[in-house]
Formats: C-alpha cells, sequence, structure tokens
C-alpha cells in the first residue's frame, strides 16, 4: 500500500498505511537467541538453522508388503504358464537381518518393512505364492514373473543424505516432529520464545472474578491478549489491570520494557480525556512510531520504540484490539523467532452476502468461511462494531474492504485475511 501521509487532529496524529505501519515496527524487531529444547517439547517451535539428513531415508532396502523376497531373474519363465518353486532359506521379520544373502533359486519369507536381505531385488506379495515342502525343505512357488524392484522401496526414496529437509524459520508441527525423530535429533535447535508484557489500562475494568459493578465492565482483552501470544509463540506476562493515573501507567510500562521482549498495552489510546497511553508515548514523541492508521477497526493504534524495545498500544474495544494484534503484534512476534512466514495467509473468497458499508479507511471485517459448491465463500459477521466482542469467536477470517469500495455486493472476490 503507498504510504500516504496526513496531519489529523489536536494529537498531530499523522495518517499511516498499515503495511507502513507493519514495516516500522518490524525495523525495530530483532531475532533472539537461539536455545536447543528436547524433541518432545520442540511442537510450535520455529527451527533456528537448517536440518539436513544425516542418512538417507530408508537407511537400507525396505520391503514394501509381506511376501518372498526373491531374485527376480528367477520368475522370467513364468509367462509360459510355468510356475517357479524356490527354496525358502531364511524369515525375516521387521528389526531382523537375514544371516546370508539371497541366490538364485532361494527365497526368504519376510514381513512389511523389514530390510530386504543381499541378492534379492524383488518381493512377491504373499497371495501371489502357494506352499509346500519337498523333502523337508519348505519352498514357495509363483506362477507369475515379478520385476526387478517390484516392492521393494530403495534406500534414499524419501530423502538423501545431506539433503535439507526442514528450513530454518519453519514452524514445527506433528509432521515435522515426525521427520525430526526418524533422523534422530533429539535435540532441536530453535529460538527464544519472546516474553510479551500484557496490561490493560482502565478505571472501569474489573477482574475477570469479580461481580458485575454499575458502570464498569470485566477485563476481556488482558485473557484474549494471553491466548494471542500463546498461539504466536510468545510467553505472556500478564501485567494485571492499570487505573487511568499516569504515574502508575510510566512506572508499570518501565517495569514492562526492562523486563520483557515486547509490550503490549489495551485501552487510553484515544482521544479522551482519560487516554492515558496516548499521553505516555507522546512525552518521548520521538520514539513514536505512528499513531494513527488508515485502518477500521483500531485506527488509534499507536507504537512507539522505548529502550530498544518496541511498545504496541492497542485500543481498548475487543473488535479493535483483537484486529490490531493479528496485524502488528502476531507479525512482530513471528520476526522475534526467525519465522520464515512473518504473516497469516490471505486468500481471494467469494462473498457470500451485500456489504453496503462506505469507510474512508480500509476496513478488516470479522467474518465467517464456508465452503460451498468447491468454492470459499466469507459471511461478515452480523455485528462488527469495534466495541462488539462476541462476534470474536465465531469469526476465522477478516475481509479486506478497501476505501475505494462503496459497498459490495455478494458474489464479488474479496480479499480475506485466514485467522489461524
Amino acid at each position: 500500500m503507498a504510504d500516504r501521509e496526513a496531519k489529523s487532529d489536536k494529537f498531530m496524529r499523522k495518517v499511516l498505511q498499515v503495511q507502513e505501519a507493519q514495516n516500522r515496527i518490524l525495523a525495530h524487531i530483532r531475532r533472539l537467541e537461539r536455545e536447543t529444547v528436547p524433541l518432545e517439547e520442540a511442537q510450535g517451535r520455529y527451527l533456528a538453522e537448517n536440518i539436513a539428513a544425516p542418512h538417507p531415508f530408508p537407511a537400507f532396502p525396505r520391503s514394501g508388503m509381506d511376501g518372498y523376497a526373491i531374485v527376480a531373474a528367477d520368475t522370467e519363465k513364468c509367462p509360459g504358464g510355468g510356475e517357479v518353486w524356490l527354496r525358502v532359506v531364511d524369515n525375516i521379520p521387521c528389526g531382523s537381518v537375514s544371516a546370508g544373502a539371497i541366490i538364485p533359486g532361494t527365497a526368504a519369507r519376510i514381513m512389511t518393512g523389514a530390510q530386504v536381505p543381499e541378492g534379492a531385488d524383488a518381493v512377491v506379495m504373499l497371495e501371489m505364492t502357494e506352499t509346500r515342502e519337498v523333502d523337508g525343505v519348505p519352498c514357495v512357488g509363483i506362477r507369475k514373473p515379478i520385476a526387478s524392484g517390484a516392492n521393494v522401496t530403495p534406500v534414499g526414496l524419501e530423502v538423501s543424505q545431506g539433503e535439507t529437509v526442514l528450513a530454518a524459520g519453519r514452524k514445527l508441527a506433528a509432521g515435522d516432529i515426525a521427520v525430526l525423530a526418524a533422523f534422530g535429533i533429539a535435540e532441536v535447535p530453535v529460538l527464544r520464545r519472546p516474553k510479551v508484557g500484557v496490561f490493560a489500562t482502565g478505571t472501569e475494568l474489573l477482574d475477570v472474578k469479580e461481580p458485575l459493578q454499575p458502570g464498569r465492565i470485566r477485563n476481556s482483552n488482558s485473557p484474549m491478549l494471553q491466548a494471542l501470544v500463546r498461539e504466536a509463540g510468545g510467553e505472556p506476562v500478564m501485567l494485571g489491570t492499570i487505573p487511568d493515573v499516569l504515574d502508575l501507567a510510566r512506572s508499570k510500562l518501565q517495569t514492562a520494557l526492562e523486563t520483557c521482549d515486547l509490550v503490549i498495552t489495551t485501552g487510553g489510546v484515544s482521544v479522551g480525556d482519560y487516554d492515558i497511553m496516548g499521553d505516555l508515548v507522546r512525552e518521548e514523541a520521538g520514539d513514536m512510531l505512528f499513531n494513527k492508521i488508515a485502518m477500521r477497526p483500531g485506527s488509534v493504534t499507536t507504537a512507539a520504540v522505548r529502550g530498544g524495545k518496541v511498545l504496541l498500544a492497542l485500543s481498548g474495544n475487543p473488535g479493535a484490539c483483537y484486529v490490531g494484534f493479528q496485524l502488528f503484534a502476531r507479525p512482530a512476534i513471528a520476526s522475534m523467532q526467525g519465522a520464515a512466514e512473518l504473516f497469516l495467509p490471505e486468500w481471494t473468497v467469494i462473498l457470500g452476502v451485500d456489504y453496503p458499508k462506505i469507510n474512508n479507511f480500509t476496513r478488516f471485517v470479522r467474518a465467517r468461511l464456508e465452503l460451498r459448491d468447491g468454492s470459499v465463500y466469507a459471511y461478515p459477521a452480523a455485528i462488527d462494531a469495534s466495541s462488539v466482542m462476541v462476534t470474536i469467536k465465531d469469526s476465522d477470517c477478516l475481509i479486506i474492504v478497501p476505501p475505494e469500495e462503496r459497498g459490495l455486493a455478494a458474489g464479488a472476490k474479496v480479499r480475506a485475511i485466514k485467522l489461524l
């Protein structure tokens, strides 16, 4: 998006486009130190370095089924209707290795996954054979020709030795854990999880455990941010709630910046008489990154740098707080961990119903996705106001409505940010 700045109000707010705001934050984010964690604790962590295969996989020729390991050339005379009988000289279960080589005229009973013995170049499935004893020696009969390599998984079919199997910056999922285990990597190099300080401002806020009081609301933003930080791979450091007292907020902020890698606040960034976070940021204006973004909800989202740490002040409105985290905090937390992909994926989807709202700023609309007739549709939340909290739980994407759109009709193709 183009960087369009314009002075706006008495607070000297300058309107910044979302992408430029993201870039300004990321320019001040530092990659954290690497550490090593046990394999069983590596899920959800980001790799600090490329992982190369220490050996081929599979490391030995492997039987693809239960049957008999044979020399394929022994079956060449089968097309004429003849039946080949081979002496069974070994029985190879999984985890065992044959004591000798297979030579023409012999075969070895073998189980799925077992190492194919030296000399054998094919495995014939059990259902294609019959057995009998000849002079007390077990034999197996084969009626059809078998091609060399049939039902044998060769060495290195999946991965060659030295090949990169997992790249630095990858977020480790269950399949990646399986790969690491298969190659005997019990200690995994990852980047440290960032400590993210979270506190809310507002005299009106009650703790979750407190009974409702006239004119006051429970603090739902802090628990939501705590969960979002964890989802993004960070370690939330919960710093509680601060009433609208400037000195107290200043002290709490300083402590957070000294002990955390990133600080997120919610509330106090609007233009009201008691919006103290805006006042705190303006105290050291040279450190401000931005204090107004061309977006809805959350246009008053503010960011600054203090002591080399980023302070991200999100709106106190739940909807705006949620969107602001996804757009600005999540990429910052990912960048600290060396993530290869910093931003949530964007899809092109079909708008399920009319969206008539008109805005001067880009709007990020909470919505749910639905797969219908092979196409993905997005349905905006019925109530999408910045202050609305309940529809967050029903949303799995954010529809992006550019300011030049003067209302959208059902069936229109729109971009949507897929929420994880």
